[in-house]
């Protein structure tokens, strides 16, 4: 079975949530492409969009059609081509809205797993609940003679334990897109050593059409992104626990998410990044990796607190940023929220005095906007943190001591066999953290 057989019946799972969503579009627009190609004429091509919400496949499809006119409407000349023989279509409104009925006409909307018995490809999209992977999966397979293959995009579980325990003997890899798929560039790709080669092989090619940035992951719970996001998160509030000692608790958390951001030149501090995941799914991976790491407590009591107060942070389904450790206000951070009083404190009534305790952050320092396109990195973030060891402030020195831990974590998962180099850890947080620089570096 070739490229675009595969790909003629193909169902993604927890299509209508946040991942699911991006994969789905992502996939439709991949399977128009391939049905439009004169020597797929004649061809049926079925994606089924399969949730337990119908509420969120009736927005899933409102989504699809808006995103899949922004699709069109960016390649109307690579469009031109694919309806040379359509007569019909002259002007370029023609063209796109034929598009969007082509893409549209792929996909159907179900809540029955049953839809999924005749596809050869599965992507699992649900949950990061190993139980339920492992449970659809399962039934899945029992039930379709096709023999699929499972692409699971989850981020954290070993896909070996999937295999094992749903019984595909190799016919399931890890393909983890990043949030949000359609606009990210890279994928985690995980394979164990009984994966079918074919489907490696697949893998790579599906990617490469999608335009991604495939990074090798070993098979270890959490893999690369969410092995360091876990570990370089925990510090973060583990300082603000400490400084939360000497202060009251929102300032500590002001002070760490601006050292983190600012300071370190990241996008956006490690409170907001927190936030945008969502607090109740850290936790959540947090529990998936921790049994697998004997001498390590992936853990923090304060997420608990959060969670059971009901502060859980996340997005809601337009994209925008719920309230979690900050509050929000178009997009941006304006308080923080305060356990013991069970209220969010307004950012503006003590920043001020937040950033003099923090002091001056170093002269040569500059914003991450800018960062990302700086051409000589190494000697620009060599002077800036170069600058930052020698300041003797409480800034520097907690942006310096964030630093060295963030490289280390990057280190350790290279000793530790889950990345196979350095680079990789490095690609991983500059394409998919968006950061300026990566964590394993001689800056700190």
């Amino acid at each position: 079975m070739d490229y675009s057989e595969k790909l003629q019946n193909v169902t993604v799972l927890g299509a209508a949530g946040k991942m699911g969503s991006g994969i789905l579009l992502l996939t439709a627009v991949e399977m128009a492409d391939l049905s439009l190609k004169p020597e797929n004429k004649g061809k049926a091509f079925v994606l089924h969009a399969m949730d337990v919400s119908k509420e969120g496949l009736a927005g899933l499809m409102l989504y699809l059609r808006a995103q899949v006119q922004k699709v069109a409407e960016k390649k109307t000349v690579a469009l031109r081509k694919l309806y040379a023989n359509r007569t019909d279509l002259i002007e370029n409104e023609e063209i796109i809205n034929q598009y969007i009925f082509d893409v549209m006409g792929l996909v159907r909307p179900t809540t029955r797993l049953e839809a999924a018995y005749d596809s050869t490809l599965i992507f699992e999209a649900v949950s990061e609940n190993r139980t339920l992977k492992v449970k659809l999966l399962s039934q899945i397979d029992q039930n379709n003679p096709e023999k699929p293959w499972f692409f699971t995009n989850t981020s954290s579980v070993p896909i070996h334990l999937i295999d094992e325990e749903a019984g595909l003997g190799g016919r399931v890899l890890g393909f983890h897109f990043y949030n949000p798929p359609a606009v990210q560039k890279l994928v985690e790709l995980i394979v164990t050593d009984k994966t079918n080669p074919e489907m490696i092989e697949f893998a790579g090619a599906y990617a490469k059409n999608l335009g991604k940035v495939v990074v090798p992951a070993n098979d270890f719970a959490g893999f690369i992104g969410n092995g360091h996001f876990m570990r370089d998160a925990l510090h973060g509030i583990h300082t603000s626990e400490k400084l939360a000692k000497e202060m009251p608790f929102a300032e500590a958390v002001y002070m760490v998410n601006r050292i983190s951001q600012d300071f370190l030149i990241r996008p956006m501090g490690i409170f907001q990044l927190i936030d945008y995941v969502g607090i109740d799914v850290v936790s959540f991976i947090m529990n998936v990796m921790n049994p697998f790491l004997p001498d390590e407590d992936l853990h923090s009591d304060l997420l608990d607190r959060m969670i059971s107060i009901g502060v859980k942070g996340g997005q809601y389904s337009d994209g925008s940023q719920k309230d979690g450790f900050l509050k929000y206000e178009k997009g941006r951070p304006v308080a923080i929220y305060d356990p013991e009083t069970k209220a969010y404190v307004e950012i503006a009534g003590f920043n001020a005095k937040c950033d003099g305790r923090l002091g001056p952050a170093p002269a040569s320092l500059i914003p991450w906007k800018a960062a990302v396109k700086v051409k000589d990195k190494d000697q620009a973030f060599g002077s800036i943190f170069g600058e930052m060891k020698t300041m003797d402030t409480l800034g520097a020195r907690l942006a310096v001591e964030y630093g060295r831990r963030s490289n280390a974590i990057g280190k350790k998962l290279v000793a530790d066999n889950v990345a196979h180099n350095e680079n990789d850890v490095n690609t991983v947080l500059l394409t998919g953290f968006f950061h300026a620089y990566g964590p394993v570096n001689g800056y700190f």
